[in-house]
């Protein structure tokens, strides 16, 4: 079973992704913010991560991003930077963070599993 860590400071959101990955065979973890997001994904070493990019505390979802991508224990971890930001420069900054994958919000659940299903296929 894939392991999954949703990291979004806000509940309604991390809920509805919950409630759209419960009926698919992931192992859910959720974190509300960057710091235990980071810490989580030391802990439970999940094969995805669906990162919200702003958020509050002391790191940002692009600051969590590059933390794991420069751990070579974490590197392995596919990573989804979830945002309402969807310049071409914001973009650009996730992926020169590491990130796999860029969605903005608002994704359609479809579009939430298809990435999923497709970057943990090879994981």
């Amino acid at each position: 079973m894939k392991r999954v860590l949703i990291v979004e400071d806000q509940a309604d959101i991390r809920k509805l992704i919950h409630m759209t990955l419960e009926f698919e065979a992931y192992e859910i973890h959720e974190a509300a913010d960057g710091a235990t997001g980071l810490r989580l994904a030391q802990a439970l070493r999940p094969d995805l991560m669906l990162l919200d990019v702003m958020m509050p505390g002391e790191l940002d979802g692009l600051q969590v991003c590059q933390r794991i991508k420069s751990d070579p224990e974490l590197a392995h971890i596919k990573i989804v930077l979830l945002t309402a930001r969807g310049q071409a420069r914001d973009r650009e900054a996730g992926a020169k963070a590491g990130a796999e994958e860029y969605l903005v919000k608002p994704f359609s659940p479809l579009q939430l599993i298809d990435t999923i299903e497709r970057l943990t296929a090879t994981a």
